[in-house]
């Protein structure tokens, strides 16, 4: 297979190569909590109009078997950065924070350094949430790296007068405009080119009664950052570099992380009210409408036929959304899957994904191979004709087959990982979750988790997507299969083929026992 995957990547960026055209510009926009049900694209009865992005799906390629690498934030953000799965850090579970260090370390490839290093401007404007290094007062306590003893600084300590000393900057990107965090998780700042625009001077005052679709967390806030401004200003700021950079000799590459429609919810006019669901449903409304100028900016600067660009969402639809009430309302956030954010059910993980790219993408195409977002990382290695090192995205494969309709894709396997660190495995229709219990954990010690079952949940998703039967019992030799190759690629710290690499961040032995079928 290794000799497949080699001979496929020449194949492809050789094709490419010969290509007279420029090099596409990419747009990677990454939506917060978007479940995939919440576009009518994919979602027929889904009572949230999102005409702008299924406009987008229409005249580019809908992937119907995506997933994340995780079903919550941070996870599904590395991957996306450096074809890895998180695990493989320090970060086994749950998310950083706004002023934990960072977690990508300073010598990984990401795809901004790649993209930076074969002639692109790079930017990115959003939601960062891959932790900080800032820059303390009077020598407090820093860390170089996020660890699960390291995880956060004094945000009270922090000197926003100086610049971070390790910033998006230093891993690739040109500029950046970015929030440290989700939308309430402090500190409550823009950073712009790894530097507060606006030293904080006062401290959040919101109380959950009067945001009952927002759960915060007090901590400082600057003049300039007003929560309900935050996604236009991000949409506004993109449409700026994309005027300013149209047409250059330089391509760009932006990564443009929504902090929407994650909590806390807060439309603004004239979209409050406009769906007339609940508010989280006016949310999705504004994030479409401001997806819709971004498309229409690539129209006016004539630059729409060779830009790529990526919609997808970080993991599925949280509960801050009123999930109750939208069931009353008769929408599905999960479309037909069962769980939400942070579970290893498909509502989880399995997102919307869709790309356009009209100078080499057929409109209406419908791609239904099973990819993950770790797999950007390796569609553009291919696309610049660069051979990914054994160090380098580890996880990651490229889509580049698929989106040209020429070739083969093979992936082997697609691990997935939910809020606590739970495991689970998909290979074809065959998806296992590993009892919590089990032993398999990736920090190489016994995962223990209080009241989770001890017992392995086996499913078969052409025949029970909404997986409501184990049959683990049924098929004892498929789960035992499914355990060993999760075991496999998490012991050789790389799921695609090539030379075993040592999960950096693990210290400790493999013990036996770890692996022990139960």
């Amino acid at each position: 297979m290794y000799l497949f995957i080699v001979i496929s990547h020449v194949f492809y960026t050789e094709s490419y190569a010969v290509s007279k055209g420029p090099k596409p510009n990419i747009i990677y926009i990454l939506a917060d909590d978007l479940g995939i049900g919440d576009l009518t694209f994919y979602n027929k009865k889904g009572k949230i109009p999102t005409p702008n992005l299924d406009k987008m799906g229409a005249e580019g390629m809908k992937f119907t078997d995506a997933h994340t690498s995780s079903s919550v934030c941070t996870p599904t953000r590395y991957g996306i950065l450096t074809g890895r799965y998180n695990w493989r850090t320090p970060l086994k579970e749950f998310v950083t924070w706004g002023n934990s260090p960072t977690l990508i370390r300073k010598d990984r490839l990401t795809v901004a350094k790649l993209l930076q290093s074969h002639g692109y401007q790079t930017a990115n404007i959003g939601k960062w949430h891959l932790g900080l290094n800032w820059s303390m007062k009077n020598n407090s306590p820093d860390f170089e790296h996020f660890s699960d003893r390291k995880d956060r600084v004094d945000q009270n300590k922090i000197d926003f007068s100086k610049p971070l000393k390790f910033g998006a900057l230093n891993l690739g990107f040109d500029y950046s405009y970015m929030i440290p965090g989700s939308l309430n998780m402090p500190p409550f700042v823009y950073l712009e080119n790894d530097k507060a625009t606006m030293l904080p001077t006062k401290k959040t005052e919101r109380k959950r009664s009067e945001y009952p679709y927002s759960s915060w967390i007090k901590g400082v806030v600057a003049d300039d950052f007003v929560h309900e401004q935050v996604l236009p200003t991000f949409v506004k700021r993109t449409v700026s570099y994309i005027e300013e950079n149209a047409n250059k000799e330089k391509p760009f590459f932006i990564y443009m992380p929504l902090p929407s429609p994650h909590s806390p919810v807060l439309p603004i006019a004239p979209w409050k009210g406009k769906s007339g669901i609940n508010e989280y449903a006016d949310f999705v409304m504004m994030v479409d409408d401001l997806m819709g100028v971004i498309f229409k900016t690539l129209k006016e600067q004539g630059i729409e036929e060779n830009t790529m660009v990526v919609f997808t969402s970080d993991n599925g639809c949280s509960g801050t959304a009123n999930l109750p009430l939208l069931k009353k309302k008769n929408h599905s956030p999960s479309y037909i899957y069962s769980g939400f954010k942070g579970s290893y059910l498909e509502g989880g993980h399995r997102v919307p994904f869709m790309v356009k790219w009209p100078e080499k993408i057929k409109p209406n195409s419908v791609c239904e191979e099973t990819i993950c977002t770790t797999d950007f990382m390796a569609t553009i290695a291919d696309l610049l004709g660069y051979c990914l090192k054994d160090h380098e995205g580890e996880d990651s494969y490229s889509m580049l087959p698929l989106l040209i309709q020429k070739g083969n894709f093979v992936r082997e396997a697609t691990i997935h990982h939910d809020k606590y660190g739970v495991f689970a495995i998909r290979k074809g229709d065959w998806k296992l979750i590993v009892s919590p219990n089990s032993g398999i954990d990736a920090a190489g010690k016994p995962a223990k988790h209080k009241n989770k079952s001890s017992e392995d949940i086996l499913y078969n998703l052409k025949t029970d997507v909404k997986e409501t039967t184990n049959i683990a019992h049924k098929y004892p030799e498929k789960v035992k299969e499914l355990k060993e190759l999760l075991i496999q690629q998490i012991k050789e710290g790389r799921s695609t083929k090539g030379k075993i690499q040592s999960n950096d961040e693990i210290t400790t032995p493999w013990p036996q026992a770890a692996f022990a079928f139960h």
